[in-house]
């Protein structure tokens, strides 16, 4: 996902060719995500940026803006994917795009805007075209009315924390000793919330902790005086090498975690720093966070260390998994579920909490394993049961229960065997029974219970 210094690429090219230049055209394509889900549309857009001048661009965090000489403004958020592309040059940052992503105009847009060749103070500017693109449909696009430099206190700016890099008079080791002491989540947790932060991702997040000697696990109001104060350093450190660079990671200094973290060799061999340090990788606040154990010591609680609160649950595994990322999703409550252990094919956590209560159900094994949930059922009855055991292929848990009386039936085994249920059937006298013995191939086991 692109973060601090990503967008501050994309806000470098906006300066380059959109600012100063007037929008001859915009033509802006539906898509009910991108636009619709923040209450805006492609033909809202379209009909206000046509014509418009662009007057200046910038960020706060993840977000990036667009003002004209004329109220509504483009707020924009990348999402996972999203990018601004220009037919004049590449703006990538990491790779060299293939011969498709160089086709013009390209895949996945979301609008195109045109502006003519004309004259800059004094400059010859030429024609040029943007492309906004985004593949996931995770970004979003909306118009908001305002002063132009009144954009960063209406919403959806004003809703989230300070930029470390624009708002350098307002991040200060004060400030962050203030945030840190409020909360009791996972320190990583915390950098991630842009509700605190604005801008801080999943690498820029590791590489703080790293460079601070910071444990990304331990709870963020046990750190001392000192490892606040190399804290703030090492934000305000990597979020400005992060931005100055443009996220340009050839030019990020030599000791830095984010050269080494994805480089895992030779088969058979694991991350390590040059001088030999292993790199290991963990999930914290559901997100893969890279680390280097004996540099980054734990001196105070972690989120493991406490039963049933603040522990980190582990997004299902696979090609196939599919993640759902919300828009500013609150990483503070995310990383208070506690995960549930499943099947390696299905892992599904459910948790539910009410009146301050969490139980944590896990879900029925096997392929075609149904869970059958009845509404208003005495769950301190239900509590009580032990579930029957039954064979793996077809494992199925039947609960009655009825009159406070609860009993657990275990199914015959074998695709042929059959039970017969007699109704009216005088439990007192069949309970007294003993049970026939059956042959092999069809084992029936009856459990009657008063």
């Amino acid at each position: 996902m692109p973060e601090i210094g990503e967008v501050a690429r994309i806000v470098h090219y906006c300066h380059k060719h959109l600012v100063g230049r007037t929008i001859k055209t915009c033509e802006a394509f539906a898509d009910d995500k991108v636009y619709g889900a923040v209450g805006c549309s492609s033909d809202a857009f379209q009909k206000h940026v046509t014509g418009r001048r662009v007057t200046g661009a910038g960020q706060q965090g993840k977000y990036f803006y667009l003002t004209f000489d004329k109220s509504p403004h483009a707020v924009l958020h990348l999402g996972m994917t999203g990018w601004m592309k220009f037919d004049a040059e590449e703006t990538g940052y990491y790779r060299k795009p293939d011969a498709e992503e160089e086709e013009w105009p390209p895949r996945f847009m979301k609008f195109l805007l045109t502006c003519e060749e004309e004259t800059v103070e004094g400059e010859v500017r030429a024609a040029v075209q943007s492309a906004f693109v985004d593949g996931r449909r995770f970004a979003r696009i909306r118009l908001v009315v305002c002063e132009a430099e009144e954009i960063r206190n209406v919403t959806p700016l004003k809703e989230n924390g300070p930029d470390p890099v624009q708002d350098k008079d307002v991040v200060t080791v004060e400030w962050l000793s203030a945030l840190l002491g409020r909360k009791k989540v996972p320190v990583k947790a915390l950098l991630l919330d842009q509700a605190n932060l604005s801008g801080v991702g999943n690498w820029v997040a590791d590489e703080v902790l790293f460079q601070a000697r910071l444990h990304p696990e331990q709870y963020s109001n046990t750190f001392s005086e000192a490892q606040t104060k190399q804290l703030h350093q090492s934000l305000m450190e990597v979020c400005t090498i992060a931005v100055e660079t443009r996220a340009d990671s050839k030019q990020f200094p030599e000791k830095w975690l984010m050269k080494y973290r994805w480089d895992k060799g030779k088969k058979g061999e694991v991350n390590k720093l040059p001088s030999g340090e292993k790199i290991v990788h963990l999930k914290v606040g559901g997100r893969t966070s890279a680390i280097v154990p004996s540099l980054q010591k734990k001196t105070g609680p972690v989120a493991g260390d406490v039963d049933g609160e603040n522990e980190v649950a582990k997004p299902a595994k696979g090609r196939k998994a599919k993640r759902k990322v919300e828009e500013d999703e609150d990483e503070e409550d995310v990383v208070e579920e506690k995960p549930v252990k499943a099947s390696k094919r299905s892992r599904k956590a459910i948790s539910y909490a009410e009146d301050g209560e969490d139980e944590l159900a896990k879900p029925a094994k096997g392929r075609t394993a149904k869970e059958k949930v009845v509404g208003d059922e005495d769950e301190d009855e239900v509590a009580e049961e032990k579930p029957a055991k039954a064979s793996e292929k077809s494992k199925k848990t039947v609960s009655y229960t009825e009159n406070g009386e609860d009993e657990l039936a275990k199914p015959a085994k074998g695709r042929k065997a059959k039970r017969k249920v007699e109704e009216d059937e005088d439990e007192d006298e069949v309970a007294k029974e003993k049970p026939a013995k059956a042959s092999k191939r069809s084992k029936k086991k009856i459990s009657y219970a008063e």
